[in-house]
């Protein structure tokens, strides 16, 4: 029984390493201030990593959204239409965007690429702005 139990609480442990390794951690900041954010664990997520530190000029688009390009093409994960405050997307291959209002894209969706904790209330204002994005210290 005691063996079992080790065994059991060797996997509990594991697989909760594994959860806090898939949860990367990045910082967004800019002239208007930073946050912290969490990405999500898919093939979109991991093929921006290896890009940041990174320097994104930002639209303001339907003043819902600040929108700007990639270096280059993400992968395509699955897609969803909602979106909430803080989230963080993926229009197009390169078409990185930080929502900070609720609400819904049309069809194909979003790639969700992560989510700002606390919302993204800061990119609420008209106007462009550079952001930079990196690994959370």
């Amino acid at each position: 029984m005691l063996f079992k139990t080790t065994q059991i609480a060797g996997i509990v442990t594991l697989a909760m390493i594994g959860n806090a390794m898939a949860q990367e951690r990045i910082t967004i900041s800019s002239e208007w201030g930073s946050v912290t954010a969490e990405f999500a664990d898919n093939a979109a997520t991991k093929a921006l990593i290896p890009m940041l530190p990174l320097t994104i000029d930002m639209s303001d688009h339907l003043r819902q959204e600040k929108t700007g390009n990639l270096p280059s093409p993400l992968p395509t994960s699955p897609r969803q239409r909602e979106f909430k405050n803080g989230t963080l997307g993926l229009w197009g291959p390169d078409h990185f965007v930080v929502y900070y209002r609720d609400g819904q894209v049309p069809q194909p969706g979003i790639v969700i690429l992560g989510q700002v904790k606390g919302g993204a209330s800061i990119f609420d204002r008209p106007g462009a702005v550079s952001i930079r994005v990196e690994r959370a210290k």
